[in-house]
């Protein structure tokens, strides 16, 4: 089987696209867990600038 024969550059291309899907989808997750990582992070300074406002709060 050559290399430039049809049927192996028709499996070379269905690798390739299911190389490219399976990138994508890792992205897809990671860009999901970096979301959820910086609202939690949100989350904590928020909660962290409550208790310095009120400790260092004038009455």
């Amino acid at each position: 089987m050559d290399i430039s024969s049809p049927s192996s550059i028709g499996g070379l291309m269905a690798f390739v696209q299911l190389a490219n899907l399976a990138i994508l989808l890792a992205l897809i997750i990671l860009s999901i867990y970096g979301l959820v990582l910086f609202i939690k992070l949100a989350r904590r300074g928020i909660k962290a600038l409550d208790i310095y406002i009120g400790k260092n709060e004038e009455d």
